[in-house]
């Protein structure tokens, strides 16, 4: 998945349910990493808190090293406002996955750290290319390396399902956003 590397790399999850495999994957290969928690697109708060400290429980079970980043709706809101009645998969999501990946890179660059991932890809209801694309524009905005990462092949589907079963993690229906809620 990632060449084992002493160099950090922060990956950026929306929760554990789509993250859980591939941090798995990433413990077991020695890759040197920490779980960044930073969604403002996730609504409502409540929900927001349940997919926090899941993915927070989650990673002090394993021994992952948790960093949550500010949750700051009014931003997000700002930068989605234009385009919420896009459909799921749509600009919108761009924007979103860009604004978060953004915001992940600025903060890794703080810290020096050169590398950033993220699982935002990995559920069915999204567009791993769109993702990537989103990733390559931060990285080229910022100056931090993004890193692709597949959830989905190779048997990491498989392995994600089996993982939520076994953990019982909370699974949600819908990505966080309020204008993409499943009703």
């Amino acid at each position: 998945m990632i060449k084992n590397s002493d160099e950090k790399i922060l990956l950026l999850s929306c929760c554990a349910p789509c993250a859980c495999a591939v941090i798995k994957r990433m413990r077991e290969e020695g890759v040197n990493f920490a779980v960044v928690f930073y969604n403002p697109n996730i609504h409502p708060y409540d929900e927001y808190i349940k997919r926090r400290d899941e993915q927070k429980n989650l990673c002090q079970k394993w021994g992952i090293e948790f960093i949550e980043l500010e949750y700051n709706v009014r931003d997000w809101m700002e930068a989605t406002k234009e385009y919420k009645d896009e459909p799921e998969r749509g600009k919108r999501c761009s924007i979103c996955f860009e604004f978060r990946l953004k915001k992940v890179m600025e903060y890794a660059k703080e810290l020096g750290i050169k590398k950033v991932a993220s699982v935002l890809g990995v559920s069915r209801w999204k567009d791993l290319n769109q993702v990537n694309e989103a990733g390559k524009k931060a990285s080229d905005s910022v100056g931090v390396e993004y890193v692709l990462i597949e959830g989905r092949k190779g048997g990491m589907q498989e392995k994600r399902l089996q993982l939520i079963k076994e953990l019982e993690l909370y699974n949600q229906e819908y990505c966080g956003c309020i204008y993409s809620i499943r009703k």
